[in-house]
């Protein structure tokens, strides 16, 4: 096989992998890309859940609530420096999503909590979770589960010491 071959082989192998990795949906004019959360530590009460929503829109729409089996709530939180303190904060009024724009939900800024967990978020899990919107309506996404590892920008808060209002799994 000449050098070209094996270059375009690779390439096309590449691409390939991208795209099954890559998960994304479509609720109106709204597109979830790639919702992951955050593998936990046994008996860990809380983990966070992360995306990309793009708003192709004229008109801003409002991520306001989800609901999950596997946590007793799921909440939209905001993390911020406030001096040397990190902050976090429950957005009780949800998460505007810009006309035209995006918004990264991502370790260190906005993220969905999942609090009182029902089990261990294990790697490779996979869990349903349906995503409400204040315009778009509610759409159901698939969170698959990753490693603090494998996401890229590292949640370097640890949710599970945090106080969110629940109380501490035995076991």
């Amino acid at each position: 096989m000449n050098r070209f071959a094996i270059t375009l082989s690779a390439a096309l192998l590449g691409l390939s992998m991208t795209s099954a990795l890559a998960h994304d949906y479509k609720l109106g004019d709204l597109v979830i890309d790639h919702p992951v959360a955050r593998a936990t530590l046994p008996d860990a009460p809380v983990s966070g859940g992360y995306m990309t929503i793009h708003n192709s829109g004229a008109e801003a729409d409002r991520l306001v609530s989800g609901e999950a089996a596997f946590a007793g709530r799921v909440e939209i939180h905001e993390m911020s420096m406030e001096g040397e303190v990190m902050k976090m904060r429950q957005l009780a009024e949800g998460l505007e999503i810009p006309a035209g724009g995006d918004v990264e939900l991502k370790p260190g800024g906005y993220h969905i909590m999942f609090i009182d967990l029902e089990q261990q978020l294990a790697e490779g899990d996979k869990y349903p979770v349906t995503l409400v919107f204040e315009k778009a309506g509610s759409l159901e996404v698939e969170f698959y589960v990753e490693t603090l590892q494998k996401m890229q920008g590292h949640d370097t808060m640890d949710h599970g010491t945090m106080d969110h209002g629940t109380t501490s799994h035995g076991g």
